[in-house]
């Protein structure tokens, strides 16, 4: 096991020097790429930053306007009668707007209920389970200027609802 941790810990180093060595031996100015590589970096970073701001509002909007809770508790006795704990149904929600939202809503539950509960489990797992596919196309389609995402957003909430059953599944068999 300890050469695991020594393999990791190497690694982006050893990657990073071969790279450069690569490039040099293949004639390319490789730090002169790295600088016009940081300089595109920021440009992104500052052409994200209204859609980052955009997203924020609505998870805020969504979360404080009682929308959430309504929805849950609408869906409440379904979910109940197969098993599944209304509880947990916030976090999938929120997951695939927001990474951020979905970690504190996760923590929340864990510090709720405990992580060897059912529900702390089945955060957890839902959290490693699906992806921040809306955040995804509205930051990073947006700020390379790709419009048309009709199918990408199909595909990616599709991975969600696949990946929520998984975690369900997984979490119910094994607990």
């Amino acid at each position: 096991m300890q050469w695991i941790s020594l393999v990791s810990l190497w690694m982006i180093p050893l990657l990073i020097g071969f790279i450069l060595l690569y490039g040099t031996w293949k004639r390319v100015p490789t730090y002169e790429s790295f600088v016009e590589g940081g300089k595109e970096g920021i440009k992104i970073a500052v052409s994200i930053i209204p859609f980052l701001i955009g997203m924020l509002v609505a998870i805020t909007i969504f979360r404080e306007s009682g929308a959430l809770e309504f929805f849950v508790d609408l869906i409440r006795p379904g979910l109940l009668a197969i098993g599944i704990p209304p509880e947990i149904v916030p976090l999938a929600i929120i997951r695939p707007i927001s990474g951020t939202a979905a970690l504190g809503m996760m923590s929340d539950m864990v510090a709720a209920y405990g992580p060897d509960s059912f529900i702390g489990r089945l955060a957890s797992v839902l959290q490693g389970s699906t992806d921040t596919t809306l955040y995804v196309l509205t930051v990073y389609f947006g700020a390379v200027g790709i419009r048309r995402m009709g199918d990408a957003l199909k595909v990616g909430l599709l991975a969600d609802v696949v990946g929520i059953a998984a975690a369900i599944f997984v979490v119910t068999l094994m607990f």
